[in-house]
């Protein structure tokens, strides 16, 4: 028996079917229900024994059912990313599970402190725990950022030349800034979300703040040599870092190769909705197979005219649901409800996203440029301009405030987006020496001025003031299994992603949008 998610008891369905009976579906669903029950989010990573994880085999999470697509098959867990690698136990399946749309949810990372006393490896100290001096596993308390908001500890050191001066003002774990015990440099803590470790073929930046990005990813002849070699080189720091290698792991590790072919074989995304059914249904594209067959190059649709091919950007860069826009009334073959209005309205907030003008100000990265100015337009796919997929396809790092301290934010407008968060207590920053690139009240050049941040994002790489706070915009794909988001966690779900928005960029969203646009983000 064949069903719509793809999954034949093992046997990889090219192209996912609709069931033919009503009982089927229920069948399938029960199903799924009952797998992601028993196997658990931590068990579902091949922690049972199992040596497979069966292609687009559907986990359940808070609106439906999210699959992985891989194009070699069944995922087999005996490749390296699930194997423990390091000194602590951990693997990469540690922070990247299949039922958390390949990172970890802050859900499952409290269910799983619950039911280890934090003896599970993602509790480790090194970056499990709020601090690396952290001893006790089972002090909750001490692991907070990770249970409540699925943060992971980063220590950076300070770049050796600096543009900028940086100093604590806010140290609720006592680690904001201390010297490396053996070289004596500078570590900053910051505290960020594991991005997912799937649809990497779309990216144009390798991490959050960009630094495994060293060869780069925006010509589209050395795109997929680049991209191989970043993530190669990322795998590896990740193994170094994140689980303690020891002795470390070099590049030329004959694991890492396999690593990284199995990512690059991942596709994940949202394939049924509790309401809106299969959303593959009656012409939508919904789903990780079709995911695996977007096309892409580096510079598609690029906001600001970096199309290779010259061809402009579109503000309607999703259209995975435009065939649900007009659809009369009417009951699937196999379903036992209409569900047109629940389709109708995912494909109104994929409208809203595609078309609704936003106020773009303020925004390093945009804003300060002064060959942009004002002319940028002003969409939610300005930001997000990767047909269908929703990062920046070229590399594009932007401070959009939720970096910033609520306590110490002067801009009315980012102010108010954060009062809509529930914000992590993490270390807050004084830089001081960086010119503001939005005081208009100053003559050219504006004198030093000081500013609060909770992650300085890529200036901590580069040491430069005009990178402060900015940081690339992920993948919108399977945002329904991976909450919370933002890359520090405060959005508790995607409604305070839309209040905040809203607020931040005066989208002037009615409460019926604000929901469709919610359930076409679920839908992703």
């Amino acid at each position: 028996m064949k069903f719509q998610f793809g999954w034949d008891m093992g046997v990889v369905s090219q192209v996912p079917r609709r069931p033919r009976h009503t009982r089927a579906r229920r069948w399938m669903v029960a199903l799924a229900v009952t797998i992601t029950v028993l196997v658990g989010a931590h068990a579902a990573m091949g922690n049972l024994g199992s040596t497979i994880i069966f292609n687009l085999q559907p986990f359940l999470d808070r609106t439906g059912f999210i699959a992985t697509y891989n194009v070699h098959g069944n995922i087999d867990t005996t490749n390296p990313f699930f194997q423990n690698l390091g000194t602590n136990e951990r693997n990469c399946a540690t922070c990247h599970q299949a039922s958390d749309a390949m990172s970890i949810s802050a859900a499952h990372a409290q269910a799983r402190f619950a039911n280890t006393h934090g003896a599970d490896p993602l509790f480790a100290s090194v970056d499990g725990a709020n601090c690396p001096t952290v001893t006790d596993r089972s002090d909750a308390d001490a692991h907070s950022l990770v249970r409540q908001h699925g943060l992971i500890r980063i220590g950076l050191a300070l770049p050796t030349t600096m543009q900028f001066t940086i100093n604590v003002v806010h140290d609720p774990y006592g680690c904001a800034m201390v010297p490396d015990p053996v070289s004596g440099q500078m570590i900053v803590s910051v505290y960020r979300r594991p991005l997912p470790t799937t649809n990497l073929n779309f990216l144009s930046a390798i991490m959050f703040d960009g630094r495994e990005t060293a060869s780069s990813l925006n010509s589209a002849a050395t795109f997929q040599a680049n991209l191989t070699a970043n993530l190669t080189h990322q795998a590896m720091d990740a193994t170094n870092i994140h689980a303690q290698a020891n002795p470390p792991f070099a590049v030329t590790d004959s694991r890492l190769p396999q690593m990284v072919s199995l990512e690059l074989g991942l596709s994940t995304a949202q394939i049924y909705d509790f309401a809106a059914g299969y959303l593959g249904a009656r012409g939508a594209l919904g789903g990780p197979f079709y995911l695996s067959q977007t096309q892409y190059h580096p510079g598609i649709n690029d906001v600001l005219g970096a199309d290779p091919n010259g061809v402009a950007f579109n503000s309607s860069a999703f259209t995975i649901f435009a065939p649900w826009q007009n659809l009369s009334p009417r009951r699937d073959p196999e379903d036992s409800f209409d569900r047109t209005a629940a389709r109708k309205a995912i494909a109104a907030g994929e409208v809203i996203f595609n078309a609704r003008p936003i106020d773009i100000r303020n925004v390093r990265g945009l804003n300060d440029n002064p060959a942009l100015g004002s002319s940028i337009p002003g969409f939610c796919t300005s930001c997000h301009d990767t047909p269908n997929v929703g990062n920046h396809s070229v590399a594009l790092p932007l401070d959009i405030g939720t970096s910033h301290s609520l306590g110490q934010e002067t801009d009315p407008a980012i102010a108010a987006g954060l009062a809509q968060l529930s914000s992590p207590d993490v270390p807050v920053y004084l830089i001081s020496g960086c010119p503001d690139p939005f005081n208009t009240t100053q003559p050219s050049p504006n004198p030093p001025a000081s500013f609060y941040t909770t992650d300085p994002g890529k200036a901590l790489i580069t040491g430069k003031c005009s990178d402060f706070n900015r940081g690339k915009g992920p993948i919108l794909r399977g945002l329904a299994a991976r909450a919370p988001y933002f890359h520090n966690g405060a959005a508790r779900d995607l409604n305070q992603i839309v209040n905040f928005y809203n607020q931040r960029f005066q989208m002037n969203l009615t409460d019926q949008e604000k929901t469709n646009l919610v359930a076409f983000l679920n839908s992703l």
